[in-house]
């Protein structure tokens, strides 16, 4: 969801209004008067304010990219405004049971300097900038680590009792403030940040916001544990906008967390289990953490955690696990594994492949969130985050059913028309979301109104039920075609509204508040300006098409013909100039390719040509520009899609190359669920969520869709197996939505007080949409780990034993088995029937079996198109078998039986 035009203003304003502060301007409370201190590094140039000693410029050495905002350090100089270098924490005296509070930027004065010691750069002690009572003697010391920056902590119980430290943290600030800045200033100046909350082998990661150049990463100094990581509130000026669309804020890596577990987290399961530590009178303890330069980039950040003697976990296919999918898991340490354990007890079991790998498989009836901690030799401990679903058919079944029965609206009473249709749910009331003062999220339109019946649609494209399609084709009959859409295929942005006196047999209810700008009236609502509705109706459609295309006895109202038709029409309307952003990349616009494939596999050359021509436009112009990826949003990760698809099918490969690292510098890989391939997105819960605040979410939709731009990269190039890492995680990411019921939720809420789901479905449909296009099972060589498959487990082939690797079996398991990758051979294939339960593929001469079924409880086809794509064009492949194949839609005929398998050979020529 997105602001609309002059109204985000007021929107900001309304939202933010408790974070807003009302002071005009800033004091320098950091002392920038007086100046900075260099403190140098083999690897990095930084400055540290003289008068704080907090970090204000750190860059690495030789380059001028800025990780730190000190183009914006004025703006930032003023009382609980944090940097690195800051402190905060909670202790209380034995047999207390409050804690007291302590933090280094509240009420700041010049800190002590004191002589530096042996490898320090700067040393200071904080007592001037603490409170001015309390037991905690802190001191700090910048450090040279072997050509990387250290940050240390000395704390010290100077008083006459024990002494328990429940909080410990480190704020940690980035250039991630994109208020008031042009496009390009963005791109050239700010970085992105993202954590991997592992405990000793834990992390925060940092590169540029347009993914290419050095990135960063902090890892521990010694023993600093990230068990935490948690939101900070700061005072929020215009300068810069905290907790704002254009600022998200920032966050603290915490060594303990007790004293939160204890009291405002008390609700929510922590990622790690809550720790303090106690002193005794006269006792230290030290903590710190270590900045390192991955030169190489994004793609060199985990050499560059290893290079710290830090742990390194890698998980293929990722971190979310269905049950019945194999994974595995992948340890590198400078300590042997002295154990692993489960928690839950049991929830995943671990078998030892070799010295450093592991099989990692769920329990039979697991469902959730699970963790592994790791314990090494030297004392060390790493945590990696898992989340099991259910077995992935078993996912998308209920999600279908959930959809088409608990989300099913059929009160034909309802004046705005919405009867019947899939409709936006709240979990936490069991309840469908007939009215919300953002009227779209009820309206069946925009990405929060339109989550629920785009992912029911979607869903048959890759897993048709009988009974859903025939209830969809009521909903697209009776509502999408004469409802949401007019006659001359132009889409609405909500058909419910706010008009009490318009409407007045209809009951709005009073305990919502209906004057904000998001209520619209029945003109705003009925606008057709916005090209981002488009998409989910054409993907609607092109759905529907695709299963009356191959299941031709499960729709009884439209043939094949109609549904392509009306998303081909839906795309051209979406294109005239009364509809606004449609020069833009859009959500889900990987759909358009798809229908624009499936008018010249039909022969539609025509209406082939119309979007051609109307699509090749689009990406000429984005051609031409610096930061093609424009978007509602002073800044967005929703453009970079649409931008990718059409810059690759248009050849213009600089585009796409550019669009591929902005993914990636969003876009990260951690050994957490949550983070994996979680594409950065931090205000959407504002416009459809339940829970309504700026955060960063845990896979909201862009996680499905960046997928796609990832995916597609990695079949163009199958040894840029990174591609693979991060798009197969965010393509996995629309599954751990899906809860044991079936209802799938607009995306997890991160900040440590909350960790869960939020109560709406809202804009959950755009993220399954790219689940459907980008999933299916993959098979990569890595170049560590060997022959890896992604959505499949490896049969034979793996060279191990006695298997010479000659020939390779795999046996798929992902959501989406109608499209398999063999990245040894650059080879694509696709059905549109059935399923293909495994396959196997022979390396040295190019040739590919697959076995197609057709599940006992599926509809059943009379027979599968199957498509093959070679990234060698002068590779050919045909079908020797079976019998009886024929040629249709640029593709093979393979027959199928109800029950049975069929196996196709395809021979390279």
């Amino acid at each position: 969801m997105s602001f609309y035009g002059s109204q985000a203003i007021l929107a900001c304003i309304v939202i933010f209004a408790t974070l807003l502060s009302s002071v005009v301007g800033q004091s320098d409370s950091l002392g920038l008067k007086n100046g900075y201190i260099t403190i140098n590094t083999a690897n990095f140039k930084a400055q540290i304010v003289r008068d704080a000693q907090v970090l204000a410029s750190l860059s690495p050495a030789g380059g001028t990219f800025d990780f730190l905002p000190f183009d914006l350090i004025s703006a930032r100089a003023g009382n609980g405004q944090y940097h690195w270098g800051d402190i905060t924490f909670r202790y209380r005296k034995e047999g207390s049971s409050s804690w007291t509070d302590g933090s280094s930027a509240a009420t700041r004065k010049p800190v002590t300097s004191l002589k530096a010691g042996t490898g320090a750069l700067a040393a200071s002690n904080l007592a001037p900038t603490l409170p001015t009572t309390g037991p905690l003697n802190v001191t700090r010391e910048w450090l040279d680590v072997s050509g990387d920056l250290g940050l240390r902590f000395t704390i010290e119980n100077s008083g006459d009792s024990p002494i328990e430290i429940g909080s410990l943290g480190f704020p940690a600030e980035f250039n991630s403030i994109f208020t008031n800045r042009a496009a390009t200033d963005t791109q050239r100046l700010c970085s992105l940040s993202d954590p991997y909350v592992g405990m000793h082998a834990g992390y925060i990661r940092a590169n540029p916001v347009r993914g290419t150049g050095a990135a960063l990463v902090v890892t521990p100094l010694g023993d600093t544990p990230l068990e935490a990581y948690r939101n900070l509130a700061e005072p929020s000026y215009a300068a810069t906008g905290y907790g704002s669309q254009t600022f998200e804020g920032f966050y603290e890596w915490q060594v303990l967390s007790r004293a939160w577990a204890e009291n405002e987290w008390a609700g929510a399961k922590p990622w790690n289990t809550p720790s303090s530590r106690t002193l005794q009178p006269g006792q230290t303890l030290q903590f710190g953490v270590r900045f390192s330069v991955a030169p190489g980039g994004v793609r060199d950040l985990d050499s560059a955690v290893r290079k710290t003697g830090t742990p390194v976990a890698f998980g293929v296919p990722g971190y979310i696990i269905p049950r019945g999918s194999p994974s595995q898991l992948f340890l590198q340490a400078d300590s042997d594994v002295a154990s692993i354990a489960s928690d839950p007890v049991g929830s995943l079991a671990v078998a030892a492949l070799s010295e450093t790998s592991y099989s990692i498989t769920p329990a039979s009836t697991f469902w959730g969130r699970a963790k592994l901690t790791v314990n090494y030799a030297d004392g060390k401990i790493q945590t990696i985050h898992y989340y099991v679903t259910k077995p992935a058919a078993d996912t998308l079944g209920d999600l279908g059913r959930f959809l088409t029965t608990e989300q099913w609206y059929n009160d034909t009473s309802d004046p705005f028309g919405r009867a019947p249709s899939v409709m936006s749910y709240d979990y936490e009331t069991r309840s469908i979301v007939t009215q919300d003062p953002r009227v779209w999220i009820a309206g069946l339109s925009d990405e929060g109104g339109v989550g629920a019946y785009l992912a029911a649609t979607a869903k048959q494209a890759i897993q048709p039920d009988a009974e859903e399609v025939s209830k969809l084709e009521a909903f697209i009959d009776q509502v999408l075609w004469p409802t949401v859409q007019t006659e001359d295929f132009a889409v609405k942005k909500s058909i419910f509204y706010y008009d009490p006196s318009g409407l007045p047999q209809y009951s709005y209810s009073s305990d919502i508040d209906w004057t904000s700008w998001t209520s619209w009236n029945e003109d705003s609502a009925y606008a057709i300006d916005r090209a981002y509705d488009y998409v989910h109706v054409a993907a609607a459609y092109w759905s529907l098409y695709r299963v009356a295309r191959a299941y031709p006895s499960l729709v009884k109202t439209h043939d094949w013909e109609w549904y392509l038709n009306q998303a081909y029409r839906t795309v051209i309307r979406g294109m005239q100039n009364d509809v606004g952003y449609n020069r833009l990349g859009l959500m889900g616009e990987t759909v358009f390719g798809e229908i624009l494939t499936d008018l010249t596999r039909e022969g539609l050359t025509s209406a082939a040509s119309a979007l051609t021509t109307s699509m090749r436009s689009r990406a000429r112009q984005w051609d031409s520009e610096e930061v093609p990826y424009g978007s509602e949003m002073a800044w967005d990760s929703t453009g970079q899609e649409g931008v990718y698809y059409w810059a690759k099918y248009f050849g213009l490969t600089d585009t796409a190359t550019k669009t591929v690292n902005s993914v990636l510098g969003y876009m990260p890989t951690v050994p957490h669920w949550g983070w994996n391939g979680n594409a950065r997105r931090y205000w959407d819960n504002i416009y459809g969520g339940k829970l309504k605040r700026i955060e960063r979410q845990i896979h909201h939709y862009g996680s499905g869709l960046n997928a796609l731009v990832l995916l597609s990269a990695f079949r163009s190039d199958p040894a840029d197996t990174y591609l693979l890492q991060v798009g197969y995680g965010g393509a996995s990411g629309p599954l751990s939505n899906i809860n044991e019921a079936g209802f799938a939720s607009a995306s997890f809420h991160s900040w440590p007080a909350t960790l869960r789901w939020d109560g709406y479905s809202g804009d959950y449909g755009p993220g399954f949409l790219g689940l459907a296009l980008g999933s299916g099972t993959y098979v990569a060589r890595h170049e560590t780990f060997g022959l890896l498959a992604y959505g499949g487990a490896l049969l034979s082939g793996t060279g191990d034993d006695d298997d010479d690797g000659s020939v390779v079996t795999v046996r798929t398991t992902g959501p989406v088995s109608r499209r398999i990758f063999v990245g040894p051979l650059g080879v694509t294939v696709t059905v549109d029937a059935g399923s293909v339960s495994s396959f196997r593929y022979e390396e040295a001469g190019g040739s590919v079996s697959l076995t197609l079924t057709q599940p006992p409880e599926a509809p059943k086809a009379a027979a599968a198109i199957l498509w093959v794509e070679a990234n060698d064009a002068a590779a050919e492949y045909r079908v020797s078998a079976p019998s009886g194949v024929t040629s249709e839609r640029l593709g093979w005929r393979i027959p199928l039986i109800a029950s049975g398998d069929v196996v196709v050979e395809l021979t390279k020529s």
